[in-house]
């Protein structure tokens, strides 16, 4: 029930946003780069005197919202998703910009014992002896909480971490949990623990099992102002936006 509550208030939250005013750019956008995009659409606001309608969610929600015909002038979202999109004849030709790639980490709160994570084996002893772990809810569409469950699964240890699991509607979510004493230990995007204060990242998960999602964004066909749309991406992806994205935990798209 507060899964499905919270979905119908982003959804009013997105529809909502039809009343904003026609010079809002409206960029709705994937959780795991929320702070960062909206970091750089203050700066581009103070620059520019640009406006924005800035909406966010986890992949399943934005699968939801773009789907349902939301208007949109910009979506940033993962690789696997707008390759999606892309299918469906929905985006601007050549207005694909790949923006960076990020990884997933482990999250404790600040000032708590760091377990040692570097290897897978002891990746899977810190989840056995956690009295919690918190991690996105897979039925949410939370891309590290898919990949998570089926990482679980190959360790054998699935079951064990679902009973003591703390479910959370997105990666920011799951490191506020760990921040703020629900949860011993967290799984998450890396960009969305570096953004919690009072979560301190562990570490990266181990070579072998880690995952890279990169995040990319488009120009839908239903924009009302492509030409800003694009002036926006040229700011994401300029020289001077580089160690920003590095600070956030992104590499450089590959």
């Amino acid at each position: 029930m507060r899964r499905r509550f919270g979905f119908l208030i982003f959804l009013a939250t997105a529809l909502g946003a039809a009343s904003a005013s026609a010079a809002d750019l409206k960029v709705t956008s994937a959780g795991a780069v929320r702070g960062l995009i909206a970091g750089m659409i203050e700066d581009y606001k103070r620059q520019t005197g640009q406006t924005f309608d800035f909406t966010i969610g986890t992949t399943g929600q934005l699968r939801a919202i773009i789907q349902s015909g939301f208007p949109a002038d910009l979506v940033i979202t993962s690789g696997p998703l707008m390759a999606e999109l892309e299918k469906t004849g929905n985006l601007t030709p050549d207005s694909r910009a790949d923006l960076g790639r990020i990884g997933i980490g482990v999250v404790v709160r600040e000032g708590a014992a760091a377990p040692d994570v570097s290897t897978v084996e002891s990746f899977k002893t810190a989840l056995m002896n956690a009295k919690s772990v918190a991690h996105t809810d897979p039925t949410a569409g939370g891309t590290s909480g898919i990949y998570l469950v089926g990482v679980l699964e190959r360790l054998g240890i699935a079951d064990e971490v679902k009973k003591k699991a703390v479910l959370e509607s997105g990666g920011k979510e799951t490191a506020e949990a760990v921040a703020g004493g629900r949860a011993e230990i967290g799984v998450t995007f890396i960009s969305e623990i570096l953004a919690v204060k009072g979560a301190k990242l562990v570490a990266p998960l181990p070579a072998e099992i880690q995952d890279y999602t990169l995040y990319t964004s488009a120009i839908p066909k239903a924009s009302t102002d492509p030409a800003t749309a694009r002036a926006f991406v040229s700011h994401l992806t300029s020289a001077a936006m580089a160690p920003r994205w590095k600070a956030a935990g992104f590499e450089p798209p590959k």
